[in-house]
């Protein structure tokens, strides 16, 4: 895998964000389209894939992201990239009209935006951190580390794109067909993500433990803020705490096979 990165790439460090980038869409395009063949998963299965989705980012933070960053620039610029992080999702989610699924709309009320784009907007904040983790760690130049983070942020994206496909469909948008675009569009904002991601610390690689401080700290603020309450609102916390921990079980296996 590194081989045909290198090979694909030329060895540079944005193209290769802009492949990760690439790859972990393709893992949400598939999920997402998956409503079109599968059209009635049961919220059980739903939430538990979305535990699973949990797991994935919170074992990838501190494997792919808050160690390393550690270990290129010590302690304290992750802590400030971290806390940076955490505090930009909050502000974002505070700031930008969206609406979830189950909780309703959040952000600062408008009645000017209509209800499929603040349910885009809401999936749109929460692909964010993983496009630019993806590319931070393609810019921090360890392929091994990046393509691991990159199969497992991936291999999560299948059972979210799921999700936002069927809650698009719960939200009344529709057609399945209508539904599944949603999913899709939704993360193709991990593209350019990756791609400013890698071009920020492959240009200033003094910013490098700030960026994996930055993108750990806002996927944890997702993870709590966003995906857990989720999961756990119609009874179903056990089966999708099993899932977070199977999430947690395949992402230290990727990091430490292919790391």
């Amino acid at each position: 895998m590194e081989t045909f990165l290198n090979w694909i790439s030329g060895h540079s460090l944005v193209l290769q964000g802009l492949i990760g980038g690439v790859v972990i869409t393709a893992f949400n395009t598939v999920g997402a389209l998956a409503v079109l063949v599968w059209r009635h998963p049961s919220q059980r299965f739903l939430d538990t894939s979305l535990g699973f989705a949990a797991g994935v980012m919170l074992t990838a933070s501190f494997t792919s992201l808050i160690l390393p960053g550690i270990e290129a620039g010590g302690i304290w610029p992750v802590m400030v990239g971290l806390a940076l992080g955490a505090v930009a999702l909050d502000l974002a989610d505070h700031l930008v009209p969206h609406q979830h699924p189950l909780r309703g709309r959040e952000g600062h009320p408008t009645e000017r935006v209509r209800a499929v784009w603040l349910f885009i907007l809401a999936i749109t904040l929460h692909n964010m951190p993983e496009g630019l983790a993806v590319g931070v760690g393609f810019g921090a130049g360890e392929p091994a580390e990046a393509v691991s983070l990159m199969l497992a942020i991936g291999l999560q994206n299948l059972p979210e794109g799921l999700a936002v496909a069927v809650s698009a469909l719960g939200a009344g948008m529709g057609a399945y067909f209508y539904a599944s675009v949603v999913g899709v569009r939704a993360g193709l904002v991990e593209i350019p993500l990756a791609v400013v991601g890698a071009w920020a610390v492959s240009l200033a690689r003094p910013l490098l433990p700030y960026a994996m401080g930055f993108a750990a700290g806002a996927m944890l603020y997702v993870i709590s803020d966003e995906i857990v309450p989720e999961t756990h609102r119609q009874g179903h916390e056990r089966p999708a705490t099993w899932g977070l921990i199977l999430g947690a079980l395949v992402m230290l296996f990727l990091d430490v096979t292919l790391g």
